[in-house]
């Protein structure tokens, strides 16, 4: 992107490109050789029982002052991305939404906990529309529309496919400010019928940035009301529900990271070339080729992992679907999302934020708007060389690892729990270590493309 007196930042990638310290199939096979030694570590290690008493924390009621300022915040880019300039640069609306909504704040709650359920202003919407009194005037009767089970949470998962697609597919439509702007006013009209006719249900289930970022917000220090015990990754103590609905919302988050990557590597790049000429060349053809192929992966997500939970269960000795058995493990998942969507990120996150600088001080864009001091106007210059590129690829090293072994602990503690006796619950890890590892490896090969090649 550019403005004005600011310098290009860069887009979903890495800095410079240089030679790895170590030949590829190396440094890959180092990655796998990591995880199997943690798993000898974790394998002996016995597990306590969950507390049942720290997995219920009384829901926490929203503040007024916190509902309102996270409306008037919406309200302002809104306005900003309806009237100011359609330029992504020079609008404030494009940083805020793709940058901060959708990346920034689901790291926090990896980290934190789900913090922003006072300041959620579509949820806050969903709960203004909840009135017994205006569905008696137009239902006859006060009560709220039960909850289809049926239903689950398929409006968050196709909602949130959608935004993953304006994000991978669609960018150059879904960034420019008046379509931002617009979708949200929709959404939050949808949020308003879903509130009015299912009440907190609709919070519960339908409404994206709830479930994403209470999702994510398990996986954080602090539960804010949420259940789960204390503690880093105490929320995946609650696990998640055996319905389709709920596993194919956590997938789809390891899955949206790993296909982003996948379009930024050289191999993709060149596949996508020697496509036929009349689907390469025609836009929409390769939009939808790639939506496709995101559905794609996301269906062989499903199935190859959902094969090795079953696996693990036989082997424990534990009868029951693969609905089930895959539930039970999805939270081991939980962090190698987190850590894929952290390493994906980190240099994008860390060069485009400096556009906000200038932002704020012309959120609209506009022609004629009171200049101010720096570095709130276009003469700020964003430093796109904060940390060398080294730095970069080390540390996604370090946190690719590292959260698969956490995975494994996690794993660990599923299956040692759920085993129909010690002996088989031991080897009911095996299956799952193997899953492990074959991802370690696919995500270090995914994370080195843009430098190997």
């Amino acid at each position: 992107m550019k403005t004005a007196g600011m310098g290009t930042v860069l887009a979903h990638a890495f800095g410079k490109r240089y030679e790895l310290p170590v030949p590829l199939s190396l440094f890959v096979a180092g990655g796998a050789v990591v995880v199997v030694a943690s798993f000898a570590v974790v394998l002996p290690r016995a597990v306590a029982p969950v507390d049942g008493t720290l997995l219920a924390y009384p829901p926490r009621r929203p503040r007024p002052l916190a509902v309102g300022l996270g409306a008037v915040v919406t309200a302002a880019l809104v306005l900003c991305g309806l009237v100011g300039s359609q330029e992504v640069a020079e609008n404030l609306l494009p940083v805020s939404f793709w940058l901060l909504a959708w990346i920034a704040v689901p790291l926090t709650c990896g980290v934190i906990g789900d913090w922003t359920r006072p300041l959620n202003p579509f949820a806050a919407i969903a709960r203004a529309a909840d009135r017994s009194s205006l569905r008696r005037r137009l239902l006859g009767g006060p009560e709220v529309v039960p909850w289809p089970r049926w239903l689950g949470w398929w409006p968050a998962v196709l909602t949130f496919f959608a935004a993953a697609c304006g994000e991978l597919v669609f960018n150059v439509t879904a960034t420019v400010p008046h379509v931002i702007a617009v979708g949200l006013v929709a959404y939050g009209a949808i949020c308003a019928a879903g509130g009015f006719l299912f009440g907190g249900d609709w919070v519960t289930y339908g409404e994206l940035f709830s479930v994403l970022y209470g999702t994510w917000g398990r996986l954080g220090y602090r539960r804010f009301g949420a259940p789960g015990a204390p503690g880093f990754a105490g929320g995946l103590d609650a696990g998640f529900e055996p319905i389709s609905s709920r596993i194919a919302f956590v997938l789809l988050l390891l899955v949206s990271v790993n296909f982003d990557g996948l379009l930024a590597t050289p191999s993709w790049v060149n596949f996508e070339q020697q496509l036929p000429g009349h689907l390469y060349a025609a836009g929409w053809r390769l939009q939808a080729f790639r939506t496709g192929t995101f559905a794609a992966l996301a269906l062989a997500t499903v199935v190859v992992f959902g094969s090795f939970a079953v696996w693990s269960a036989r082997v424990g000795g534990v009868a029951g679907r693969r609905r089930k058995a895959l539930a039970g493990l999805l939270p081991s998942l939980v962090p190698i999302a987190f850590g894929y969507l952290l390493v994906h990120n980190i240099e994008y996150l860390l060069d485009n934020a400096q556009l906000l600088f200038p932002l704020l001080g012309n959120p609209a864009g506009v022609a004629g708007w009171p200049r101010l001091p720096y570095p709130f106007n276009d003469s700020y210059e964003p430093n796109i060389h904060l940390l060398p590129s080294a730095a970069y690829w080390y540390l996604s090293i370090a946190v690719i690892i590292a959260v698969h072994v956490v995975a494994l602990v996690l794993a660990h503690r599923h299956l040692a729990r759920n085993g129909s006796d010690d002996r088989r619950a031991r080897r009911s890890e095996y299956p799952w270590l193997v899953a492990m590892v074959g991802y370690t490896t696919f995500s270090l090969w995914l994370i080195a493309q843009p430098l190997a090649k």
